[in-house]
């Protein structure tokens, strides 16, 4: 059984959280939301991840010019260079930790990001990849830049689905494409689902989605 979200104030986050019943501490997903989104975005992909798990959705940092949050301060268009998520990466990894979240466990943990929060959980797992244990990235893109960050190889047998539409116009495939083999030169091994939809997951892809955390 799990418990009904909630949503709270740590630190000057806005967070929905999800607990599993039982006594922690339990494994952790963290759900990263795309541009203009917010905490409840994610929710849609809550019912196909793993029950036992906590699960934690920040709200970004920073206010979207046409509303909602975004994970930087860049508003010079979609691709924005990894060093402008570094702020958000290094406040995120802070939050995520037991003072914050005593029924979490955090030595590990799992990404699934949408859109610019795919763009975050990579970056994340980058710089940090000690702290992951597997991550999705869903229409999602990889930064201008994070190849050099790829060369050293951060990525190393780390588990990554990735799913994007062919009819995406807000991230085009080829986007999604390059990422693929970005993150594999980077050591990871990669789960690709592509289907002839727009910003958004296929029935196939959200399976998918769900047998990969099942797994990994």
């Amino acid at each position: 059984m799990i418990n009904q979200p909630t949503v709270k104030q740590i630190d000057g986050w806005t967070v929905r959280i999800r607990e599993p019943e039982g006594a922690g501490p339990h494994p952790v997903m963290v759900l990263i939301h795309g541009w203009t989104g917010d905490e409840t975005s994610m929710w849609i992909f809550a019912n196909r991840l793993p029950k036992d798990q906590l699960l934690i959705a920040p709200r970004g940092l920073y206010g979207a010019p046409l509303g909602g949050y975004s994970w930087n301060t860049s508003h010079e268009g979609s691709w924005t260079p990894v060093e402008k998520f570094q702020p958000a990466v290094e406040a995120l990894v802070d939050l995520l930790a037991p003072r914050n979240f005593p029924e979490g466990k955090f030595d590990n943990f799992r990404l699934a990001g949408f859109s610019q929060g795919a763009a975050l959980a990579y970056t994340l797992a980058i710089y940090h990849p000690r702290r992951v244990i597997s991550m999705a990235g869903l229409s999602g893109f990889l930064p201008v830049g994070a190849e050099e960050l790829a060369a050293s190889r951060p990525l190393q047998e780390k588990s990554v689905f990735v799913a994007h539409g062919t009819e995406d116009d807000l991230v085009p495939v080829e986007r999604a494409r390059h990422s693929v083999a970005v993150l594999e030169s980077a050591g990871a091994q990669v789960t690709y689902c592509e289907d002839e939809v727009g910003h958004k997951l296929s029935a196939n892809c959200f399976r998918g989605l769900e047998g990969f955390f099942q797994k990994y």
